[in-house]
């Protein structure tokens, strides 16, 4: 079975060839906008990224997006990309929470990125997270159009700041708010409906079988704010794990089963089942609401957006009533 560590970065493989540099090289660059988008922007806009600064100085009409965050940012802006890449561990319909019609071009990254591919869909923009591994990639990427990566400051970026970019690049900041607004609005409600989790404890984490659990540790990680705005907190203990390690995500022992015993566990067994829990000592034991999900819950949570927090929201409702204390 397929696993993927996905709280940290998949290494995907670089596939470059001399055709494709060459086609490349008929794009923009990747520090200032190509000539092939729409309307002039009133005022360029400059992202500050992983691996430098892209301005985009025309409203993008061919967007290319090479993760997922970026696929539902732009559905949600009512922006259809023309190419998209789709996760590999996703069921065959694709994330539970996407609509996209047949002219958008799925693209598979499950080898690396599909540099080729994007190339020959002509792109006046390119957004990507954690599947621009490498200075090479982005430099390949950036000469086929301007190309985004991983906006600085966390390892997950909060959907709420790729919303306030989105919204600027589109110049559609009216827009871009009140999608925000209204997902935000969606987990208040839960929040008002649920007064029990005030001041409760959570942990996220998985367990990739035969090696390691992997356990989020960082409170402002975008991973984490959709419990923080339930009214929850981060389990102390694995924030102290976190900040000793230097790790966002605490890599740690099936022996550590004491960093799961939050009032609210979110758990993922990953490229096993829940047989392989027997793996974890005291598994069983654990005091807390233990939320066992599959991986779309887990990757919606891992990699948030304005259209994975709703469905997500809906399939912990249930778990998330039981550590409320609310009657079935």
């Amino acid at each position: 079975m397929k696993t993927r560590k996905c709280w940290t970065s998949p290494a995907l493989a670089l596939v470059a060839t001399v055709a494709l540099l060459g086609a490349a090289a008929c794009g923009g660059s990747g520090e200032e906008s190509g000539s092939g988008g729409g309307a002039a922007l009133e005022s360029p806009v400059t992202v500050e990224h992983a691996f430098g600064e892209t301005e985009v100085s025309t409203v993008p009409e061919r967007i290319v997006t090479v993760d997922m965050q970026w696929t539902d940012v732009m559905l949600a802006m009512d922006v259809e990309p023309v190419g998209y890449t789709v996760d590999p561990l996703m069921p065959e319909s694709g994330a539970p929470w996407q609509e996209l019609s047949d002219d958008a071009e799925q693209l598979s990254a499950e080898d690396g990125l599909p540099l080729e591919k994007i190339a020959e869909l002509d792109p006046d923009l390119i957004l990507g997270m954690y599947s621009i591994t490498d200075e090479d990639t982005y430099t390949l990427l950036s000469e086929m159009a301007p190309t985004i990566a991983t906006p600085v400051g966390h390892e997950v970026t909060p959907w709420q700041d790729l919303m306030g970019i989105a919204g600027d690049l589109l110049d559609a900041p009216d827009t871009a708010e009140e999608v925000t607004e209204s997902v935000e609005g969606e987990v208040r409600a839960a929040a008002d409906d649920l007064p029990g989790l005030q001041d409760q404890t959570f942990a996220l984490a998985q367990y990739v079988v035969g090696d390691s659990m992997y356990i989020v540790s960082d409170e402002e990680d975008g991973s984490s704010l959709f419990f923080q705005q339930l009214g929850m907190a981060l389990l102390p203990e694995v924030v102290s794990e976190g900040e000793e390690s230097g790790e966002t995500r605490v890599n740690v022992s099936t022996e550590r089963a004491d960093l799961l015993e939050a009032d609210f566990l979110v758990f993922y067994v990953n490229g096993g089942d829940e047989n392989d829990l027997a793996d974890i000592p005291g598994f069983e034991e654990l005091p807390g609401t233990v939320a066992i999900q599959e991986y779309p819950v887990t990757a919606g949570l891992n990699t948030p957006s304005p259209l994975s927090i709703p469905y997500v929201l809906g399939e912990l409702r249930p778990h998330l009533e039981t550590a409320a204390g609310e009657e079935p």
